[in-house]
């Protein structure tokens, strides 16, 4: 270390900058993990917002020109200055990072916003559409964003709150699955796992922030090529967890590759946290019928004549010749007398309990019970043995399964000729789930792109999850909350919110499910795109993306039992509650876009349209939104307020006070004495919050990570 040291300070007087610059990245390094699992940072991470109009400030890159399919001018530049231009705008424009740097004017239009992700950024959100057929339920919420960006946004609005995480992640193949700084990882990148891991690490550590502390899980599915990795990622973000790996069957014919093992299955990490336990599960075992048990008692020790085998319990059984039916049952016969000696009731045979040796053994039952048992069908002949001592089995149902059909865990289908019952269970045992899953429901193919195709005809997406798989993953752990909150960041197609909507119809629950996917176009079609001089941000172009092509339409043909194209979805849910896909769901959704607010609107309530999607949110995302104050200065929907004019504070309060459902109130003044009075004044049931000083320290407080 001293030798470190001594040069850092010959290299500082020789050169100062250079000096200055080792003992930075020195200090960089002194700061690395030197166990578990090391990686590089790559900081800093960014991503562009097409769309979002460009401000002075803002960090920029130039676009390619309109039907160029090569990648643009990957340079950083900062708008010094936006000025008009012939009625267009045009932006100034400084090179960032470079030591000479160079300066352009450009037309806006031809420019792209890029967020670093040590930027603070101050979230808004836009409302797109929504589906209502849920009454007074929760809504469902999908947001198109970048999920690093949504996941701060939620750090405002569900801190702590969230039940159940369920993510699929980018598996990093290296066949353009993901990017990476706005690029594709491809599978040359010598770098490919550690940009993957810094990808990961920086998202986990926000959605940590959003779990439940006390009784929440993270469910994370990977497969080989990464499941080591992410195993000690997992453990390094949440110590304090217990994790377990389950090994899932997901495409029993294999996908094949060369020279190598075809891949059937896939790794789902449950991450539980807190007082989270896995739940046990009803096996269902389809038509299992009940289990009839021999009446000829098995043990030699209860053999007749013995202490054990009693006096009662050796008597004959009359079976009809003809039609092979119990029509009587006799009474015990002493030990001394010979069996044969019993009285005969013409046109039956006479059974005891005999072995093939002819060992007279003891029924399993008394007379009493026996007849009993007949009398209820619970006792019936089986098959015949002509040639042994015992001509018949007699067999009877013990007295568990009895308990079980009258409690209505075996169902009773019908009567046999004999009058005996034929039943089944209908309810499978109570088993805790194994760690290798064996499911044909889980099947990917069936369940999961068959289940797609029915949604969106004609529409295409890669592998998407079976909804089976994910709904069974959620039960583990959700089926005792039947008002939990579930988020899924890596949302694509939106099969955790069908999932979660399946989960609801079952048990009659109210959970909600929040996705956030971006809007991103594969690789493939974004070529063909810019052949037509299309950009991202373009109506055509934003049309083709995963958000508006996939997810939200998936969602809505879910909720609404219709394809995009407004016919009846085709076909019927199977295995677990099973219906035509048509009926749909009676649930609510609302879609929104993530924007980007300047903080100066904000704090002069001028961003108050885009910020109120967030308040509706925290407050639980139900009934309406509150989008406008109106002349009054206030309003109270269904499970909040918000109060701008405090001249009005008596009546808001006072609207509260009427309003049981109300359970937040959003106060906006910049005055904290004035923010006291109302406090005192609202119900204590009523969690009061200050905007927008609330809203601006978040972000603040995050940009400064």
């Amino acid at each position: 270390m001293s030798r470190l040291t001594e040069l850092l300070r010959q290299a500082r007087k020789a050169d100062k900058q250079l000096g200055d610059d080792l003992e930075k990245e020195f200090a960089a390094l002194m700061k690395r993990r030197t166990f578990g699992l090391v990686f590089e940072q790559h900081q800093p991470e960014a991503v562009e917002l097409p769309g979002r109009a460009v401000r002075r400030g803002d960090k920029v890159r130039v676009l390619p020109p309109r039907g160029e399919v090569k990648p643009g001018d990957q340079r950083l530049w900062r708008v010094e200055q936006i000025e008009r231009v012939d009625g267009g705008r045009v932006a100034h424009l400084l090179e960032l990072d470079a030591e000479d740097p160079e300066t352009r004017v450009v037309i806006t239009g031809d420019l792209v916003v890029v967020a670093e992700f040590n930027d603070r950024i101050y979230p808004g959100l836009v409302e797109t559409g929504r589906v209502e057929r849920g009454g007074d339920k929760p809504f469902h919420t999908v947001i198109n964003a970048e999920n690093f960006h949504a996941l701060e946004m939620l750090t405002y609005t569900h801190r702590g709150k969230v039940d159940a995480i369920y993510i699929d992640p980018p598996y990093n193949t290296g066949a353009k699955d993901w990017k990476y700084n706005n690029n594709y990882v491809e599978g040359d990148d010598d770098y490919r796992h550690s940009k993957w891991l810094a990808f990961m690490e920086r998202r986990l550590w926000v959605a940590r922030e959003l779990l439940n502390p006390e009784d929440s899980v993270l469910i994370v599915t990977i497969d080989e090529k990464e499941y080591l990795r992410l195993g000690l990622l997992l453990e390094q973000t949440f110590p304090e967890a217990r994790i377990q790996m389950v090994s899932s069957l997901i495409n029993p014919a294999g996908a094949g590759r060369a020279a190598e093992f075809s891949r059937t299955d896939e790794y789902i990490f449950f991450v539980r946290i807190g007082a989270a336990v896995i739940l046990p599960q009803q096996r269902v075992e389809e038509a299992m019928p009940v289990i009839w048990d021999t009446l000829r008692r098995s043990d030699f020790a209860s053999r007749r004549g013995t202490a054990k085998g009693g006096v009662s319990q050796f008597y004959p059984i009359y079976v009809d010749e003809e039609t092979h039916r119990v029509r009587s049952i006799g009474e015990p016969i002493p030990h001394g007398q010979d069996r044969r000696e019993c009285p005969q009731i013409p046109g039956c045979v006479a059974v005891f309990p005999i072995r093939p040796d002819g060992t007279e053994m003891n029924w399993g039952l008394t007379p009493g019970p026996a007849r009993e048992r007949l009398s209820k069908g619970y006792l019936r002949v089986g098959r015949a043995k002509p040639s042994e001592p015992q001509p018949f089995v007699i067999s009877y149902l013990t007295a568990g399964i009895i308990s079980d059909i009258e409690a209505g865990k075996a169902e009773v289908v019908r009567r046999a000729a004999d009058g005996s019952v034929v039943a089944r269970y209908v309810t499978g045992r109570v088993v805790m789930p194994t760690t290798q899953w064996n499911v044909p429901s889980h099947d990917a193919q069936r369940g999961g792109t068959a289940i797609l195709r029915a949604h969106l005809p004609g529409r295409r997406f890669p592998f998407p999850k079976s909804l089976h798989a994910v709904e069974d993953s959620l039960a583990h752990v959700l089926r005792d909350n039947s008002d939990a909150i579930v988020l899924d960041f890596f949302s694509g197609s939106g099969t955790t919110a069908h999932a979660v909507m399946r989960l609801n119809k079952q048990d009659g629950g109210r959970r909600q499910c929040i996705s956030v996917t971006n809007n991103e176009v594969s690789a493939e079609e974004q070529r063909g795109l810019r052949k037509k001089g299309l950009r991202p941000g373009d109506d055509d172009w934003e049309s083709q993306g995963i958000c508006d092509y996939i997810t939200k339409p998936r969602i809505t043909a879910a909720i609404t039992g219709h394809t995009p194209e407004g016919t009846p979805i085709k076909g019927d849910y199977k295995f677990t509650d099973e219906f035509p896909m048509s009926e749909g769901f009676e649930e609510n959704a609302a879609f929104f876009t993530l924007t980007y607010e300047a903080p100066l609107s904000v704090r002069h309530n001028r961003a108050f349209e885009r910020i109120a999607p967030m308040l509706w949110l925290r407050a639980g995302s139900q009934g309406r939104i509150i989008t406008d104050l109106g002349e009054n200065g206030w309003d109270v929907a269904d499970t909040y307020g918000v109060l701008e004019n405090l001249d009005q504070a008596g009546d808001f309060v006072a609207r509260v006070a009427e309003e049981e459902s109300v359970k937040t109130a959003f106060i906006v003044t910049d005055d904290d004495s004035a923010f006291q009075m109302v406090c005192r004044d609202l119900p204590s049931a009523v969690l009061p919050v200050r905007l927008y000083e609330s809203y601006l320290q978040n972000f603040m407080l995050r940009g400064g990570r």
